[in-house]
């Protein structure tokens, strides 16, 4: 009998990651969520023995589907895979009852081991069975997978390839937001990345929406490698500087606004340094980083953008709302990128991808 196989994340991407993942020895039978609201109307009619869930989703993520999981007591059990994998939120998962917690991209390995730890499956033998017996996923199964995930990479749409983009932005979010929770202690609410591709000449327009305020600060750091280039910006609110230099517990300084610049670069350092690791991971590549640079401090938002990215003609705008809510900050990264270099980075992706099967 097959296995009944739910995997609930928001990206069609990541979802069919996940499906290629699944051992080709194991009979399952396989289901697709966008959110968790959907995700738990499937649990209850029975399609997910076993649920593969992402956390940051649209309509319900995953914290409010394990809660009702838990609440309902559920017949599933639940592995996350997600790109935040901050310790808080592992640990936060796992006392709601999921068994387990794997970072994207996923790791083969890690999940055969978690499969085989508890006795789902073992990777030569059923392990739900006890035996030595071997087991082979029927035709029907293997044409379920095949057919849910897609078998051809043709004709692929531009909605298509900005999917990709943000799940590989969601995946280096997440370890920029384990990076700075470990320095500040404390945890970092991640949001679901917004990419869009747009035209130079609405970039301050386009950025305005994200950071209402009249006065901010901004860090900028260019980044290239082997056709890939772009700038990455973080921008803060100036209202809320004064509390990033008090989680940061910097010796006392003659001078609080020497004290609010060195804590900008430090936490852009960080933000920006972390995510362009995680892009270099996923795309094979070794990005050569400038010197951060403060583009300005307590100066409207188009002064701070009028120098920089309008030479290029389209760019892939990337914006990441990063927030503290304990202690009510809140910073946007812009990661921005020329038009030219966006099939660069999909043939990169969809490379380093097949590789990983």
């Amino acid at each position: 009998m097959s296995t009944p196989i739910l995997i609930c994340d928001d990206s069609g991407f990541a979802r069919r990651q996940m499906a290629r993942s699944i051992p080709d020895g194991w009979d399952v039978e396989v289901s697709f969520a966008e959110h968790g609201q959907d995700a738990l109307s499937q649990i209850r009619e029975g399609k997910g023995d076993i649920v593969f869930l992402d956390l940051n989703m649209p309509v319900m993520d995953g914290y409010e589907t394990m809660e009702v999981i838990r609440k309902e007591d559920l017949p599933c059990l639940v592995i996350v895979v997600s790109g935040d994998v901050q310790e808080k939120a592992r640990e936060r998962m796992l006392s709601l009852g999921a068994i387990d917690f794997i970072r994207k991209p996923i790791d083969n390995a890690k999940l055969m081991h978690i499969l085989a730890s508890y006795g789902i499956y073992s990777g030569d033998s059923l392990a739900t069975g006890g035996t030595s017996q071997q087991s082979s996923a029927t035709p029907a199964a293997g044409n379920a997978i095949g057919n849910a995930i897609g078998n051809s990479e043709d004709a692929v749409t531009e909605e298509e390839k900005l999917d990709a983009y943000r799940e590989m932005v969601n995946v280096a979010m997440g370890r920029a937001g384990e990076n700075l929770a470990k320095l500040l202690g404390e945890f970092i609410d991640l949001p679901i990345p917004n990419v869009n591709l747009i035209e130079s000449n609405e970039l301050s327009m386009a950025v305005a929406d994200i950071n209402r305020n009249d006065r901010v600060s901004a860090v900028s750091k260019g980044f290239v490698s082997e056709g890939i280039s772009g700038e990455a910006l973080v921008i803060f609110n100036d209202t809320k500087s004064q509390n990033i230099v008090e989680l940061l517990k910097y010796a006392p300084s003659a001078s609080s606004e020497n004290l609010e610049l060195e804590a900008l670069m430090d936490v852009s350092n960080i933000l920006i340094g972390a995510c362009l690791n995680g892009l270099s991971e996923q795309l094979a590549v070794a990005f050569s980083h400038t010197h951060p640079v403060l583009l300005g401090q307590h100066q409207g938002l188009s002064t701070l953008l009028s120098e920089n990215v309008h030479q290029w003609g389209k760019v892939m705008a990337v914006e990441i709302g990063y927030a503290i809510k304990a202690k009510d900050i809140s910073f946007d990264l812009l990661l921005l990128f020329p038009g030219n270099a966006m099939n660069q980075i999909y043939a990169r992706l969809m490379n380093t991808d097949r590789e990983r099967q």
